[in-house]
């Protein structure tokens, strides 16, 4: 059971609006991508939200986070508009890339959110680079590199873990171990299951947490930024989760259709530790809130998703006449 007692409601409902505006988010998206409205591949992150929730809770406006290619939770977490979001899945001119990048290519600079990238580990340099800038400029920013299990087959996570530790800098490495690198599962991958023993070889201090329990997320997101931004140096985590959905596209795992090869026990074990249901289970049973007030978020929730999608529909697919815009700096700019 969460201990929730330890913390401030506001905050734990803030926790649990946005865990469940990304539900909302993603579920959503699952009738528009089987009918082929939505044309571009989704790595949905339905199960996962309490990564992206318990970390970007603690990072300032201008701090920066990058993400991978299941990155439309980390992309809302960090303060990126939702209506943007969806329309950039549907590819519309209104959309944060303005319809060029789709579901695995979002950025909003404006709340410090970078960019997300498909390649495997391809942000990972992209975010210490940002850190060593933040550096050379003598600002405190924090920067967040997510990404998954797969990344650590990556020599250039290797690399970068180095770098960051040799100059000291304030990253912090977010491993989000869903257990499958796309269809392998990870005991086929490693013979060391132990993600986060990886940094010790470069002096970093890691920590292996509960990627379903948004409180251990929380806390130990909370000590990891304090120390990133003291000028500690980086820190790592490992976080263990789970996708509810299939590696990409919706699938059919949780209407009962098994279609994918992760074990139908397995996957309903992990959906009995729902994140979001766990920390509204919680707050019931500690007499924090009320089954109502939470529905009340819900709706309120679920109302802004359904508006981001009547908003993305009847909005203009980018000029194909501008293809070339925003490929290379304008002349002057």
């Amino acid at each position: 059971m969460m201990a929730v007692q330890q913390h401030n409601i506001e905050d734990l409902l803030s926790l649990f609006k946005m865990m469940t505006l990304i539900r909302e988010c993603e579920e959503s998206l699952v009738d528009p991508i089987l009918s082929g409205e939505i044309r571009c591949p989704c790595h949905l992150y339905t199960g996962q939200e309490a990564v992206a929730v318990g970390i970007c809770a603690h990072l300032r406006h201008d701090d920066y986070v990058f993400g991978t290619h299941r990155s439309h939770g980390h992309f809302l977490a960090k303060g990126g508009d939702v209506k943007k979001l969806i329309a950039e899945i549907y590819g519309r001119q209104t959309g944060c890339s303005r319809g060029r990048g789709g579901s695995m290519h979002l950025i909003a600079p404006e709340v410090g959110f970078l960019g997300s990238a498909p390649i495997v580990a391809g942000t990972v340099s992209l975010g210490v680079g940002a850190a060593l800038a933040a550096s050379l400029r003598c600002e405190d920013r924090v920067t967040v590199v997510f990404f998954g299990d797969g990344a650590c087959g990556e020599g250039v996570l290797y690399e970068s873990l180095n770098f960051a530790s040799l100059h000291k800098l304030s990253v912090l490495f977010v491993c989000e171990n869903n257990l499958y690198s796309t269809h392998m599962p990870l005991r086929e991958c490693r013979p060391d299951d132990n993600i986060s023993r990886v940094a010790e070889a470069f002096c970093i201090p890691s920590y292996r947490i509960d990627g379903q329990d948004v409180l251990a997320v929380f806390e130990t997101g909370k000590n990891a930024v304090e120390f990133c931004r003291g000028g500690n140096g980086p820190v790592f985590l490992e976080c263990l989760t789970y996708r509810y959905r299939g590696h990409v596209g919706p699938d059919d795992n949780i209407q009962g259709c098994h279609t994918d090869i992760r074990p139908q026990a397995e996957i309903q074990a992990w959906l009995a530790r729902d994140p979001i249901m766990g920390l509204e289970n919680a707050l019931i049973d500690a007499g924090m809130t009320s089954r109502e007030h939470l529905e009340a978020i819900k709706s309120e929730v679920r109302s802004l998703v359904r508006e981001a999608h009547e908003r993305a529909k009847s909005s203009p697919y980018p000029d194909p006449d501008a293809i070339e815009r925003y490929v290379f700096a304008a002349p002057g700019a």
